[in-house]
């Protein structure tokens, strides 16, 4: 299993260039194995002591897993700093976590009050996801969302709180990076713009053959024009083009 995390290291970070660097600079992967230890003496009810090495691994590492937490094969936190894993997380095979990620709960019960992780997910850095809600496998989940409902299979997720982008094979999904991910909110502005302007277009025909004279505001136009520019995919934000 050690072999196998070794391997998963060198497969989802570019880089890493040997093993010894692996085996001595990796936290992440430090924080995956001692939690393993820690998850035993939990199984076996020695709690006190499951903490305690838990307790251990935060100080070390800079990440915090609960060693009641199930976690499963070739699970891999990139850099690790600030991750947080609640106790009642489930996590599948094949997830990837960026820095600052956090698996918290949201109630006080004692039952089951964090997230469910599927196979093959990947979450973005500085993502939280809140409360008993289910990640599907193959799911990607964009830098810096709240995810507070569920995420279906192969499906992506981005914002606060996280939308789901639509329109994506399973296939383009794995292959999109958190730079690349779709934004739910500037499809939705697009999409709204595309039919003003059609309305628009229609208004005017309508208005010309009625012989009907408007003069158009100007500064409704330009503001317009502005918020198409700045969620369209070629726009970019720059100093002063606040909305």
């Amino acid at each position: 299993m050690m072999k196998e995390d070794i391997r998963t290291v060198f497969k989802k970070d570019p880089a890493a260039r040997g093993v010894l660097e692996v085996l001595t600079c990796y936290p992440g992967l430090h924080a995956v194995w001692i939690h393993r230890i820690a998850h035993s003496l939990w199984l076996r009810e020695l709690w006190f002591c499951a903490r305690l090495l838990s307790h251990i691994n935060r100080f070390l590492t800079g990440i915090e897993i609960h060693p009641g937490a199930k976690i499963g094969s070739r699970f891999f936190i990139d850099h690790g700093s600030g991750v947080v894993i609640g106790e009642t997380s489930e996590i599948g095979d094949d997830v990837h976590l960026y820095q600052g990620v956090v698996l918290g709960g949201v109630t006080l019960q004692k039952k089951k009050r964090h997230p469910t992780v599927g196979n093959h997910v990947m979450i973005g850095a500085g993502t939280i996801v809140l409360g008993p809600i289910v990640i599907g496998d193959g799911a990607r989940i964009g830098a810096a969302s709240l995810v507070i409902h569920d995420v279906p299979a192969e499906a992506i997720a981005v914002g606060v709180p996280a939308r789901l982008g639509i329109g994506f094979s399973g296939k383009e999904i794995q292959e999109l990076t958190d730079n690349k991910l779709p934004d739910p909110i500037a499809e939705a502005f697009k999409f709204l713009g595309k039919q003003i302007e059609t309305l628009e277009k229609r208004m005017a025909e309508v208005e010309q053959q009625q012989g009907i004279k408007v003069e158009l505001d100007q500064y409704v136009e330009e503001k317009k024009r502005e918020i198409m520019r700045i969620f369209s995919s070629e726009g970019e934000f720059s100093v002063g083009a606040g909305i």
